[in-house]
């Protein structure tokens, strides 16, 4: 574009880049995570060229009309607004606390799986099928639970 043309389409170059800045930096922050929840997913903190990139080229297409052109556009600072910080700590807290028991059924079931099969190979008990599964529910609960399980009595049988 020429000058004469950025001149009669733009008035305050200042207050029209900052305008327009503002206006491609939020358009951006409603395309993309702040941290995305898989990692095929490009967000604002993990994947810091792309949006970079990104932001660079919107910002281009709204400033041409001034005669600017952009050399480099980057986020330099990004923090959660206070109305959601809570909101995103919970869900940060949420997936540790789905790691962590994920990682503990996946001991858990590991587990029993061996206790089964010692049980099986030193011929310590027969176990049919119901009293597999009462085993192997009871074992879970004891591994997975995140208390300390309380010792029940029975006084008789499954089969009573």
């Amino acid at each position: 574009m020429n000058a004469a043309g950025a001149e009669f389409n733009v008035d305050d170059y200042e207050d029209f880049v900052e305008v327009q800045a503002d206006a491609a930096l939020r358009n951006l922050a409603s395309r993309y995570h702040y941290d995305a929840p898989t990692t095929d997913t490009h967000s604002l903190r993990g994947h810091i060229e792309e949006v970079a990139a990104q932001l660079k080229q919107d910002l281009q297409v709204r400033i041409q009309q001034a005669g600017v052109q952009v050399q480099e556009a980057r986020i330099s600072y990004l923090a959660y607004a206070r109305e959601i910080a809570s909101a995103m700590l919970q869900r940060q807290q949420a997936g540790a606390v789905i790691a962590a028991r994920t990682q503990i059924v996946d001991a858990a079931v590991g587990m029993v799986e061996h206790a089964l099969k010692m049980l099986q190979e030193r011929n310590v008990v027969e176990l049919d099928g119901e009293r597999k599964a009462a085993m192997v529910s009871n074992l879970l609960v004891v591994l997975c639970g995140h208390t300390a399980p309380q010792p029940i009595l029975n006084t008789g049988t499954l089969y009573n």
